[in-house]
């Protein structure tokens, strides 16, 4: 076999070995990448259903106080002859 075709073989099988070996390194890098930014997303979901129980908790304690100083003000006004 000629020198110059075992050598351009040798260089192709290198080329496709590197091709394939920076496709998966590529790969694992994109996925890697992926789980990590599905964690954060998670992480900020939760972060606005707590803030969305907080607003309703706020809400709800608020109508507690308005219906609290309503009743106070009723019984004031009772009280006066």
């Amino acid at each position: 076999m000629n020198e110059a075709v075992l050598v351009a073989l040798i260089g192709l099988a290198g080329s496709g070995a590197g091709a394939f070996g920076g496709i998966l390194i590529s790969s694992r890098l994109t996925q890697y990448r992926l789980e990590q930014l599905e964690k954060r997303v998670q992480a900020h979901n939760n972060l606005i259903e707590r803030t969305y129980k907080l607003e309703e908790r706020t809400e709800l304690q608020e109508e507690k106080l308005r219906v609290a100083n309503h009743r106070i003000s009723d019984l004031e006004e009772a009280g006066k002859p």
